[in-house]
């Protein structure tokens, strides 16, 4: 292979002729030429046959056919054949409608300290449809959550289990209790749990208590205790005022009460299901005209008096003598309007304004007033009084036994003589009828047989019949007090009439409320009347000022050190409210201070005292001087320095 030489390299020539048949030329020794290679002829696209749609329509068909299939059995199944039981779920998942309580308005005193106020509470509430047989799967399932309640609320279980089976049987609501402090409602939701937890573990328990729950409310508290709870009241069981301003006030306080509309199921609300709602509007907050401090001051002089003497009760009313707004009230016993349970029913209520009793000598400054506005006499007219005087089918005496005595008008009242009292007024007119018709006009005036003007719930009006009407007796008897009944706002308000230099205005125990937008509207003004002249009420105070600062008038007990004093006191026989007949006395004290120029009424009454001394002059003048005291120094009412005018109480024949 070596001697060999290699292979010659064909090298292509130009292409000669094309032979037919593409043969190549025969007998040339010259090689065909090579073809030349062309451009790139481009690759033909490859064709895709998709399959027949047919088939897979076929398939949705038939898994739509089954789908409609599925749902019409079920809705069959719902609309006829378990249509009960979805009935029934369906009752126990609808709206419900839930009342919101109002918050209760506050009471305050003048200063706005509080007296009555609302804290949280809970009303229990319940469900009725939550404790049939059909829902809990037992009878006696309203009975058994009654046990359970009772004892928690402090309620019969007899009527909560009634409550529980009411007769409509679509009833929803139904409140429990209400104004339960949250510890209660804490104890039953305490007891649903445990019962809850129970009932998964053990099949045969049953949570009786999944129907009850608690509606946000308030709870009515008086921060003071008694104090002042004659004036304010109560709220009962069911939120409404049971007494006092709570009860006169109580559509003012307690507000407007709103509503919530919500989908429930199964004793809950469903959140996603939206609600529909009407806020409640709270009550307005009452301001009265009282102070705290001076209410406490009386209510504890009045009870401590009642308790030294034994008596059945006692009042004491402090008014301001130039607005007629009334700076305390107090009654003895009280009450605590936080817990009722302990209170005497005697002793519920407002006796101050309930009470009707004849005054005794404290009336006799009206007589004393129409004898010197009608100028049938003047403090210097010269009257004799015998021990003992006839008049009519009786023979009239005064307290204390005592010779002849020549007394000026003025020392009638000092001394306060009956037997001088009738000699006067019976110089009002020509005949004792007359008399008597004068009297009574003045009487009337001074407000005796007509409401104060409070409006105070169960305020009594007194007894003061028409002249035409009285007795033999009675027309030498009231002049002094006897035969007609007032309570002890009217007697309060006929000193301040005279302090107020004759006028009398309306007694007052609201200042005014402020309502939910913040905005305080003040009460309306008292009625103001003109009763006796400025010159006749002047004269009326000199004469009270006797009764305190001379040694021989009965009210020496109420003097107070730099103060001029205006005072009379009163010891009337008493009809006991159980017999009708006369038994026991009525004590009392009234007066102003200071005398000459008024800024404070100040008046007491202590009924049937069996211990000590029964005389007003001794057991109620101490209580003035205390209570009054306190006012002054309260109030900074400054002495006036001026001296008295120490009118003559007696005259030598």
């Amino acid at each position: 292979m070596s001697d060999r030489e290699p292979p010659r390299r064909r090298v292509p020539g130009p292409a000669g002729p094309a032979r037919p048949g593409g043969a190549r030329p025969r007998g040339s020794g010259a090689r065909p030429a090579a073809r030349r290679p062309g451009p790139p002829r481009p690759a033909s696209p490859r064709v895709i046959r998709l399959g027949s749609p047919r088939p897979r329509l076929r398939m949705v068909g038939v898994a739509l056919t089954l789908v409609l299939i599925a749902f019409t059995l079920r809705l069959l199944q719902v609309q006829a054949v378990d249509a009960s039981t979805y009935s029934a779920k369906a009752q126990q998942n609808r709206y419900v409608v839930h009342t919101l309580a109002a918050e209760r308005g506050g009471i305050t005193d003048r200063n706005g300290v509080a007296l009555a106020a609302s804290v949280d509470a809970y009303d229990i509430t319940a469900d009725p449809t939550m404790f049939t047989r059909k829902q809990l799967k037992i009878g006696d399932g309203p009975e058994q959550a009654a046990a359970l309640l009772a004892p928690i609320l402090g309620l019969d279980q007899a009527d909560l289990a009634k409550k529980l089976r009411p007769a409509k049987k679509d009833l929803r609501y139904v409140r429990l209790a209400r104004s339960r402090t949250p510890q209660v409602w804490n104890q039953i939701k305490d007891l649903k749990s445990a019962l809850a937890k129970k009932a998964e573990k053990d099949r045969a328990t049953v949570n009786v208590l999944a129907g009850v729950f608690a509606d946000p409310s308030s709870k009515r508290v008086y921060p003071n205790g008694d104090l002042a709870a004659g004036i304010l009241g109560w709220v009962n069981s069911e939120g409404k005022g049971g007494g006092g301003i709570e009860s006169q006030l109580d559509k003012q306080l307690t507000g407007k009460d709103g509503k919530v509309r919500y989908a429930q199921s199964g004793g809950r609300q469903v959140p996603t299901a939206g609600s529909n709602e009407t806020p409640a509007v709270p009550g307005s907050d009452v301001e009265l005209t009282i102070d705290r401090d001076i209410q406490w001051a009386a209510q504890n002089a009045i009870a401590e008096q009642v308790k030294k003497s034994r008596a059945d009760r006692g009042y004491v009313i402090v008014q301001d003598t130039r607005t007629g707004e009334i700076l305390a009230m107090a009654n003895a016993p009280g009450f605590d309007p936080n817990d009722l349970s302990g209170a005497s029913p005697e002793a519920l209520g407002n006796a101050a304004l309930q009470d009707a009793y004849e005054p005794g000598s404290t009336a006799k400054v009206m007589s004393m007033a129409a004898v010197l506005e009608e100028n049938a006499a003047t403090p210097m007219t010269h009257v004799v009084v015998p021990n003992r005087l006839h008049r009519g089918d009786r023979l009239f005496k005064d307290d204390v036994d005592h010779p002849t005595w020549y007394l000026t008008l003025n020392g009638v009242l000092a001394k306060s003589s009956n037997i001088g009292t009738i000699l006067a007024t019976g110089q009002l007119g020509k005949t004792q009828r007359e008399s008597n018709q004068v009297l009574y006009s003045y009487l009337r005036k001074f407000g005796l047989g007509g409401y104060t003007g409070l409006g105070f719930p169960g305020e009594t009006r007194g007894i003061l019949a028409p002249p035409d009407e009285w007795s033999t007796s009675q027309q030498y008897t009231i002049p002094f007090g006897q035969g007609v009944s007032i309570n002890a706002m009217q007697a309060a308000s006929v000193y301040s009439t005279i302090a107020n230099g004759g006028v009398r205005v309306e007694p007052t125990l609201v200042r005014g409320a402020k309502g939910a937008d913040g905005r305080f509207t003040p009460a309306p003004k008292p009625k103001k009347t003109r009763v006796v002249s400025t010159k006749t009420a002047k004269t009326l105070a000199e004469m009270l000022e006797s009764v305190v600062d001379d040694e021989e008038g009965t009210g020496t007990k109420a003097r107070i050190p730099g103060y001029r004093v205006a005072g009379k006191t009163g010891t009337a026989n008493r009809v006991d409210p159980a017999t009708g007949k006369y038994r026991g006395y009525t004590s009392s004290f009234a007066g102003f201070a200071p005398a000459d120029k008024p800024r404070v009424t100040v008046y007491c009454a202590i009924q049937n005292a069996t211990k000590g001394s029964y005389f007003g002059g001794q057991i109620c003048g101490p209580v003035y001087k205390q209570v009054m005291e306190f006012a002054l120094k309260t109030l900074q009412v400054p002495p006036t320095g001026a001296p008295p005018a120490r009118l003559p109480v007696t005259y030598q024949p």
